[in-house]
């Protein structure tokens, strides 16, 4: 199945409520192991809490590898590419280190306890 990209978010793939958007709708079709493209034509920006919820939150339940063969990335510039990159060896390593994920959540809890 192929997501245009630009149709559901607009030039700005940036915050956390975009990525939402699309891993709402990609997360069930990977899960029962079905391919998506996604197609990122006429996207200019790309920030990496996008790309966290998006694609990083799907390493919690769906191995590497599989996501690797069932996810195409089409029409996505080199900013977009270096972010993504970065966003998934991020999540590959907090997802399969218990604990690094512990210290990380740690002090994401004692961060958000200062506000």
């Amino acid at each position: 199945m192929a997501y245009k990209i630009f149709d559901l978010v607009g030039k700005y793939a940036i915050s956390a409520e975009s990525g939402q958007k699309l891993y709402d709708q990609i997360h069930p079709v990977l899960l029962s192991g079905d391919p998506v493209e996604l197609d990122f034509t006429g996207v200019q920006v790309f920030a990496s809490p996008f790309f966290n919820i998006a694609i990083g939150h799907l390493l919690k339940d769906i191995p590497a590898d599989n996501l690797n063969r069932l996810v195409e990335f089409t029409a996505i510039n080199s900013d977009g590419w270096n972010v993504l990159e970065r966003v998934i060896a991020n999540a590959k390593h907090y997802y399969s280190d218990e604990q690094f994920r512990n210290a990380v959540d740690a002090a994401i809890a004692e961060q958000a306890a200062t506000f």
